[in-house]
């Protein structure tokens, strides 16, 4: 299975696992899948850090490099395509981050990795 991790469950998964749900950290632990971080959820963690609404120990730069690799987690960058699909969901979710992260999954056939029920609305796979 191709999984891409919501922003908070890379979070989750990096500072507090016990926040993940059992399905879902036992899925992103399987040596069988293969799991993404969209660039989407990149550029969020650095807003938030740099608007003061998430603290990380050291800038998200060296952050997401020291945490991504460790839990073999390979980068999505953002694809033109998935700017596109994410304008083209129903208006069921406005969070621009989420609709980009519900795009990749849909154009690259991946399931998200997400407690948030948006992603279902928007008609993605979706885990938890």
């Amino acid at each position: 299975m191709r999984l891409l991790l919501d922003t908070c469950a890379f979070l989750w998964l990096s500072r507090e696992p016990s926040q993940l749900s059992q399905v879902a950290s036992e899925a992103i632990r399987d040596v069988e899948n293969n799991v993404y971080l969209s660039g989407a959820s990149i550029w969020e963690i650095v807003l938030k850090y740099f608007a003061g609404k998430l603290a990380l120990p050291v800038p998200p730069r060296q952050w997401v490099a020291e945490h991504a690799p460790f839990f073999h987690i390979e980068p999505l960058p953002i694809q033109t395509e998935a700017i596109f699909v994410s304008g083209e969901f129903p208006p069921v979710h406005r969070d621009p981050f989420d609709r980009l992260i519900a795009a990749h999954a849909e154009i690259n056939g991946m399931t998200v990795v997400s407690p948030d029920p948006a992603f279902a609305k928007l008609g993605v796979d979706v885990i938890w």
